[in-house]
């Protein structure tokens, strides 16, 4: 038996006293135990503030999703201990993917985000706004990391990636963590935390551990920190009531486990691949993890006339599913994740049954393959039946944590929808549907009340996660029931450890702050073209005033000849009545294409390439006889990962440069305004 310890202060640490036990869910057998007693949360959190926070803020985003994906490959090849330890929980192979791999496959996603952000600390948000009326005076918005701890209390269901998918997020953002997982199975999160702090990837106290129940780690919580918690709807009420949240304003996000739905169209009758595709999603998601997720589908509602045919066919299904030791072929699930759980499984599902029969599964009478019945934590796949399902409430308010789904007919896709409603909130609903009709009612009537809604046909099955599968770069979570929060969701999970602040001043100031040149701000001239500089010399306001062009009627047709645009408010000034036009007009690429031409340096230099255009307004017409020029600026410079090379070409060091272009005409006036991007060499 062994002692797990938990990670704080910047060393591991048993609790005090015995422990609270963890059990084998096969075998029932003592694994070890976990305390956190004795623990000091107010120095944990301090210390994580003091030491973790400072060392990722200095960091740019590029730093932390280079970390990211450096320590998402030292656990994937680490990743066999993980499942052998995972088979301890009763998962199977499957099982334990989804909680292993599913986990870092996390860390690896939010590490590409970081080519979204800048190559900076911060993010500045949106679009600069105007506020006064000779544009001396804007506004902004930027985001910094918060100066706290996020706090995650996690589940026991997902000991890996519960972690993972949280830590990803607010380690991109700039801000440490303390995880305080399920102390029933926090002996594999351990393991992994173990490798984390070993490799020297992250900062010290960018990451802490506590292992045990962990009571009183929100008691210093304070108006920088955030805290998580994945669980129960019931306990997710308490800790959003505690005294440390309501009083310092800490942000607290829930994800709770909730009565989920799954919903087949009335167009997928048997013999079409939906009704085959449907039957098969409801059993995946009955059995995976033995039913312990919090995305699993509770409520399986089906037209009425096709009743009978799912129960049938469903039941055959779940018919085929092997009890047992997840290391013995064949078996394809495992057990719940010690007996406590099994007990209140089995509390419930009698609550339920006494509404609601059971019309497949005997929980008195099953087969269990390679272990013990009595000694582990088995059950088998159980359906039940609500024939009245708008006066059998309990479906809708009681939920079984375990292989346990109830089936209920509808008799129009509005009763359906009001069914999933009565939920009063999930995670994640399922439309299994061909018919456009039925998705796009379905998604929009019925939205509001989840938090992501899969659609399943023939279209999408080849490729779809399913539904019990949130993913990293979309929001997990959902109103009322489900805990009312939202976690991953690529940049907006980032920007939750983050705080919005807007900024005020003078375009030249915000300039200043932000490192991106804000319109009217000062612009500097200098002697060398700017596409003779490396990236390395450029400066942020750094502008080149070009040479000046009078537009003609031979551009115009000359353009059109080359592009093949002939619209007509171009080459017809007959047909111009009822336009905005007087004249023929230059064509727009035609007017950003002449101001190519006249900021470029035609001569080899550090410029790669042209690497896109972000914006492009064409703000006024431009006519033959009006005279064009250009004031490119550096906007913004983005520091960009240099490939291995490819076919024997060295990896050139380079980085990317925003330049605003404004093209104005002889008056000043703007007339065209573009955001271009190149690539350009750094020195060596």
């Amino acid at each position: 038996m062994q002692k797990l310890h938990n990670y704080v202060l910047g060393q591991w640490t048993p609790g005090d006293g015995d422990g609270i036990p963890q059990y084998h869910a096969l075998t029932g057998e003592l694994i070890g135990t976990a305390s956190s007693e004795g623990l000091d949360y107010a120095a944990i959190l301090e210390y994580g503030r003091k030491n973790g926070g400072p060392a990722l803020r200095r960091m740019t985003f590029p730093e932390r999703g280079r970390m990211l994906k450096a320590l998402a490959l030292y656990l994937l090849d680490r990743k066999e201990q993980y499942y052998r330890m995972s088979h301890m929980t009763g998962a199977t192979r499957a099982d334990s993917w989804v909680d292993i791999e599913g986990g870092i496959g996390n860390l690896f996603a939010n590490s590409s985000l970081r080519r979204r952000f800048p190559d900076e600390p911060y993010y500045v948000e949106g679009e600069t706004i105007r506020l006064s009326k000779e544009n001396t005076f804007i506004g902004h918005h930027i985001l910094v990391p918060k100066h706290g701890v996020a706090v995650h209390i996690n589940a026991f269901n997902f000991p890996i990636w519960g972690m993972l998918e949280k830590i990803a997020v607010n380690l991109m953002a700039g801000v440490p963590a303390v995880v305080k997982p399920s102390e029933q199975t926090s002996y594999l999160t351990e393991a992994m935390v173990r490798d984390i702090i070993a490799s020297g990837i992250l900062p010290e106290g960018a990451l802490q551990l506590v292992v045990g129940a962990g009571r009183g780690i929100l008691d210093p919580v304070r108006s920088q920190d955030v805290v998580t918690f994945t669980g129960s709807a019931q306990t997710g009420k308490k800790l959003r009531a505690h005294p440390s949240i309501l009083k310092y304003s800490v942000p607290f996000t829930v994800e709770a486990d909730s009565l989920n739905a799954a919903i087949l169209g009335e167009d997928a009758v048997p013999g079409t691949p939906e009704f085959d595709l449907f039957i098969k999603e409801c059993r995946r998601e009955m059995v995976t993890k033995a039913g312990q997720k919090c995305t699993a589908i509770r409520r399986i509602i089906v037209p009425e006339k096709l009743l009978g045919d799912v129960q049938k066919a469903l039941s055959k299904e779940l018919g085929k599913t092997v009890v047992g030791d997840p290391a013995v072929d064949g078996v394809r699930m495992g057990a719940l994740i010690n007996r406590q759980q099994l007990a209140r499984v089995r509390e419930k599902l009698a609550v339920l049954a006494a509404k609601t029969p059971v019309v497949f599964g005997d929980i008195e009478q099953f087969d269990v393959v390679g272990a013990e019945r009595e000694k582990g934590a088995f059950i088998p796949p159980v359906l039940l039946l609500n024939d009245r399902p708008f006066s059998k409430r309990l479906t809708h308010e009681t939920e079984c944590f375990g292989p346990v789904s109830t089936l209920m007919p509808y008799k129009t896709l509005e009763k359906a929808i009001e069914l999933a409603k009565m939920g009063k909130g999930s995670l994640v609903s399922t439309i299994c549907t061909f018919d456009p009709a039925i998705m796009r009612t379905y998604v929009l009537e019925s939205a509001a009340y989840h938090g992501r809604i899969l659609i399943l046909n023939r279209s999408s099955a080849k490729e779809s996660t399913g539904h019990g599968s949130p993913m990293p770069l979309l929001v997990h979570g959902g109103p009322g029931h489900a805990g009312g929060g939202e976690e991953m969701g690529g940049m907006r999970g980032i920007l939750h450890y983050m705080q919005r602040t807007a900024i005020q001043g003078n375009p030249t100031d915000i300039t200043a702050v932000t490192n991106q040149y804000q319109v009217g701000g000062a612009q500097t001239e200098t002697p060398v073209h700017p596409f003779k500089k490396y990236f390395d010399d450029l400066a942020v306001g750094e502008t080149l005033i070009t040479a000046k062009h009078t537009v003609s009627e031979a551009d115009i047709h000359n353009f059109a000849n080359v592009s093949g645009d002939n619209f007509y408010a171009h080459m017809d000034e007959t047909a111009l009545e009822g336009t905005p036009f007087t004249r023929r007009v230059a064509h727009g690429y035609f007017v950003l294409s002449k101001a190519a031409g006249l900021f470029v340096d035609a001569k080899k230099g550090p410029v790669l390439l042209n690497y896109g255009l972000d914006e492009c307004r064409f703000t006024k017409p431009v006519y033959p006889g009006m005279t064009i020029g250009v004031k490119l600026t550096v906007r913004e410079k983005i520091e960009q990962e240099s490939d291995p090379g490819r076919e024997g070409v060295a990896a050139i060091p380079r980085g990317i440069v925003k330049w605003l272009v404004d093209v104005y005409d002889e008056t000043g006036e703007t007339v065209a305004i573009a955001t271009i991007l190149t690539m350009v060499r750094k020195r060596e």
